[in-house]
């Protein structure tokens, strides 16, 4: 009987699931397998080898991979600023993580447009006293900004707990036995904070590599990653055939980036908050 409840209990979140999940993920597939007759075909997903296509896929991969690596760079060294700090509230430190993540998107993609444009406020304050202005709106570098800009707390987040793992006893240990601070550092922290970092970089890779929306509103359209062309299949050509098939190669990517994660942290430590 209690068996019974608790599966009539998982039918809201199985529904969920099916409705949201599965049948679109399904539809994505019939799409990228068949032709406007309904016939089966291969040339949708053939179609990210076109040059266009081929040029905004490597774009997003690259852009991606700066994006990641700028945000690990700067997530470890304040990580380990905030887990030096000795912060007995984690939760606080959560919160304040997340606060900039309450606001909508796409406000905080158009505030960074109205910043960073010719006449902004960063170009007037850099005038007024008398230093030459910036100029990266409508470029790769606004986009890699609005990326970092975004996805910086899904990085910080998992390393940052993956630090307050370590005991600091095993760091005095360390010190008491002769350890320099880059002994300490490469033999005790970085390997256990790996699952953290694995953890941020997927959680900060895949959305990177299937954006659109920031490359569409800081790359005023000049800067076209692979997932300005399916949105723009979808959306504006109606072209839910090629746009599936695009969907269908970016997945993969996505798969093979959850697959590393679950290799590396199999036990979840470095995407738990608490």
């Amino acid at each position: 009987m209690n068996k019974l409840k608790k599966q009539l209990l998982a039918g809201p979140y199985l529904v969920w699931i099916i409705g949201f999940i599965l049948l679109p993920f399904l539809m994505i597939v019939y799409y990228a397998f068949t032709n406007a007759d309904g016939g089966f075909t291969m040339e949708y997903l053939a179609a990210v080898l076109d040059a266009n296509n081929r040029k905004a896929l490597f774009l997003s991969l690259e852009l991606g991979v700066i994006c990641t690596v700028l945000c690990l760079l700067i997530s470890y060294p304040l990580a380990m600023i905030l887990n030096g700090m000795n912060i007995k509230n984690q939760s606080l430190v959560v919160f304040l993580f997340m606060l900039p993540m309450w606001m909508n998107f796409m406000l905080r993609i158009l505030a960074w447009k109205l910043l960073l444009s010719k006449n902004g406020v960063i170009n007037s304050f850099l005038s007024l006293f008398g230093f030459p202005g910036v100029y990266i709106l409508n470029t790769p570098a606004a986009v890699v900004f609005g990326m970092v800009y975004d996805f910086l707390p899904f990085m910080l987040l998992p390393v940052y707990n993956s630090m307050t793992r370590i005991r600091k006893d095993w760091l005095e240990a360390a010190q008491d036995l002769g350890a320099g601070h880059l002994a300490i550092f490469f033999k005790i922290i970085l390997p256990l904070t790996v699952s953290g970092i694995i953890s941020g970089v997927v959680m900060v890779f895949v959305p990177s590599l299937t954006s659109f929306a920031i490359s569409e509103v800081l790359g005023g359209g000049k800067v076209l990653l692979i997932g300005n062309i399916i949105e723009q299949d979808f959306m504006q050509g109606m072209q839910w055939n090629a746009g599936s098939g695009l969907s269908l190669v970016l997945m993969v990517f996505v798969i093979i980036s959850m697959a590393l994660m679950n290799l590396f942290d199999k036990e979840g430590e470095g995407t738990a908050i608490w």
